[in-house]
């Protein structure tokens, strides 16, 4: 009777650390569209998101698809109740469509949510002499 009252007792305490609360990410948008932007100019969104959880959460990275966006992060522990900011831009050499992740790797619940930079790189018309 103590082997079985033990192990009720252990898993109760496993199923009551598995639902705890962890740090939790909620961005005020998981998608940017910026519409069309002009060749040749780099364009800049901030994501910004509140830790809803209840412990600190920590972004230990942020990864992109290619060399044509750049993400930056704060290092520091994002506390419960507080905002915290990833910021991504996007170098719109190339003309057309585009649809950019950006992932954001930290220790809350899912470990991972991925952002998006979406929008037209619109070519640059060519310039014509008048002689």
């Amino acid at each position: 009777m103590k082997v079985f009252f033990s192990a009720l007792v252990l898993l109760v305490g496993l199923t009551t650390v598995s639902f705890a609360q962890k740090g939790v990410l909620k961005f005020k948008e998981e998608t940017h569209k910026f519409g069309k932007v002009p060749q040749g100019v780099p364009v800049t969104n901030e994501f910004v998101f509140t830790n809803t959880g209840t412990d600190p959460v920590v972004i230990s990275n942020v990864t992109v698809s290619c060399g044509c966006t750049t993400p930056v992060w704060s290092k520091a522990p994002v506390l419960p109740g507080k905002t915290g900011i990833i910021k991504a831009t996007f170098n719109a050499a190339a003309a057309g469509s585009f649809n950019k992740p950006v992932t954001v790797f930290s220790n809350t619940e899912g470990g991972s949510i991925t952002l998006y930079l979406n929008g037209e790189v619109v070519a640059k018309e060519a310039k014509t002499s008048s002689k």
